[in-house]
């Protein structure tokens, strides 16, 4: 080994290497400050650090107690001035002060000095020494700068938030242009424009607002609304369009749900096999449990699915034509054809309003016509035309729609006849049953007496076969006899349910099995059950 060197030390100076953190349970150890006029002695380190009041918001005052009687302002400034530029010192006669310091990090190194002894020079006088205690002190001007500060931090943030949405404000659409004959042909031409045809129809929308029509520029203005009549074919494929998706959609959606469903049945279907006594006792106690959990899980998730297929299919069976229902039973039938002739009431109802509706509009025409002939008499009478045509092909409507509510009508009392046939057809039916069971209990009676006898046997399920062969084996045991308590004791060891006065009944039902005896003298007279079934074997 080397010699000469010393060994490296994490603390030796020029490594770089900053010392461990002070545990915080551990006591800041003080040392003795020399000043020039006075000594500071540090306090025991092992009392508890002097109480501090709440500091006050922007505190830069400290209160200073236990100064020695002799100690002069300038003594104060040299033991102070350590901590920070001290603005103020006010001084009281009863040894404390109050120092302002210019900033408020000054206030938590004035804080340190607090439980220090003071003495002045070497002297040992009593006059000469204190302990100084230090404090947060509430001050006017300390509070009155703090509140400057947080509004100028306030105002700074609401300037910081103005920009930011001045930032992320979307630009204002550009103004629209005022109306002239240049404008107005570029608006005709975006109107023909599907790309264009929602800005130009906003422009035209302005114009019309503003007050922009008059005698010489109605034509323009004409033209273009009928420009924008033009898109209305337009829009009505677009959304036949979008609604052949949408069905579309319906039915793939509907596939997919009958998909899922029929593998949530095999599943439910797993968990009932499962649940069967042939694969059901060879689980465990914890997997019998989660199988139980995961089939009613299962069920729920599947019955959910269930309601929302059913609904769709019930929406589509609502928006169906009546062409389209298929007649399933009798019922289905009538309730069909009821709501058929329905609908078709409401449909002739509305034709019939649609009818008067044009006609109207044709006395009111030729009322027009009669009165002021103009130059658009052409287009009247083509209007006339087109109305004449429409009144006739509602009313050949009306014609057909009547011929099949009437036919359906037929079709309604048919079935309803049908329907009347085939109930008289059941009672009938029914009549004949009931006398033939009657004619078969009458001989069965007659033929058969040993038969009805052999019927009426007292066990009437296998249950009471169970319990008669469970109470012969405990009465077997018990030679001398039980009483009934005694009896359910031992029964209730096997099933919680067994009633007492139900296993009497079935004891005193059978005589030759079963008999009851009094035993015991005066207050311990007992009723006891004895087992007589090898005697009344003997008998039979």
């Amino acid at each position: 080994m080397m010699t000469g060197i010393p060994p490296i030390t994490p603390m030796m100076p020029g490594l770089g290497i900053v010392p461990p953190p002070i545990p915080p349970d551990m006591p800041v150890v003080k040392e003795i400050i020399h000043c020039k006029s006075c000594t500071l002695f540090p306090p025991n380190p092992n009392l508890p650090p002097p109480a501090t009041r709440e500091r006050p918001p922007g505190c830069k005052t400290v209160f200073v107690g236990g100064l020695p009687e002799n100690g002069t302002e300038q003594i104060i400034v040299e033991v102070f001035e350590q901590c920070g530029e001290i603005i103020a010192i006010r001084k009281s006669k009863k040894n404390f002060c109050h120092i302002r310091f210019a900033e408020e990090y000054m206030v938590d190194k004035a804080l340190y000095l607090s439980g220090y002894r003071i003495r002045l020079g070497s002297s040992t006088d009593k006059k000469d020494t204190g302990r100084l205690h230090v404090d947060f002190a509430q001050a006017r001007d300390d509070l009155y700068e703090w509140e400057c500060k947080q509004r100028m931090l306030a105002r700074e943030e609401r300037h910081r938030r103005r920009m930011e949405e001045e930032r992320l404000h979307p630009p204002s659409p550009p103004p629209v242009v005022h109306y002239s004959d240049h404008e107005c042909s570029i608006v005709a031409e975006k109107l023909k424009d599907d790309s264009k045809f929602s800005e130009a129809v906003q422009t035209l929308l302005t114009w019309i607002e503003r007050g922009e029509v008059n005698r010489r520029s109605a034509n323009n203005f004409y033209s273009m609304i009928q420009s924008a009549n033009s898109h209305v074919r337009r829009l009505v494929n677009e959304k036949a369009a979008h609604e052949k998706d949408m069905e579309e959609a319906k039915e793939k959606f509907k596939q997919a749900l009958s998909g899922i469903l029929i593998q949530f049945e095999q599943i439910v279907a797993v968990y009932h096999s499962a649940s069967k006594q042939k694969a059901w006792d060879h689980f465990t106690k914890a997997q019998r449990k989660n199988i139980s959990v995961w089939c009613k899980q299962a069920e729920e998730i599947r019955n959910i699915h269930n309601d929302e297929l059913m609904g769709i299919r019930r929406e589509e069976e609502m928006e169906m034509s009546d062409d389209e229902i298929e007649e399933t039973t009798e019922t289905k039938e009538t309730e069909e054809s009821v709501s058929q002739a329905e609908a078709l009431k409401e449909e002739n109802d509305s034709l019939r309003w649609q009818l008067d509706a044009y006609r109207n509009e044709v006395e009111l025409l030729k009322q027009e016509q009669g009165k002021a002939p103009r130059e658009d008499d052409p287009n009247k009478e083509q209007q006339l035309k087109l109305l004449q045509q429409a009144l006739q092909g509602m009313q050949q409507h009306l014609l057909k729609v009547q011929e099949e509510y009437k036919r359906k009508e037929a079709e309604l009392e048919k079935v309803k006849d049908d329907k009347l046939q085939v109930e008289k057809m059941l009672e009938n039916l029914k009549e004949k049953e009931s006398c033939a069971t009657r004619l078969c209990t009458s001989s069965q009676d007659s033929d058969y007496p040993l038969e009805k006898t052999l019927n009426s046997s007292p066990i009437k399920s296998e249950r009471e076969a169970l319990l008669v062969g469970i109470i012969s084996t405990f009465l077997h045991v018990h030679p001398f006899g039980a009483s009934i308590e005694y009896i359910c004791s031992y029964l209730h060891r096997l099933d919680n349910k067994i009633c007492t006065s139900d296993v009497e009944c079935l004891m005193g039902r059978l005589q030759h099995t079963f008999r009851q005896e009094m035993t015991g003298v005066g207050a311990s007279l007992e009723k006891r059950w004895k087992f007589c079934g090898f005697e009344g074997l003997k008998l039979t």
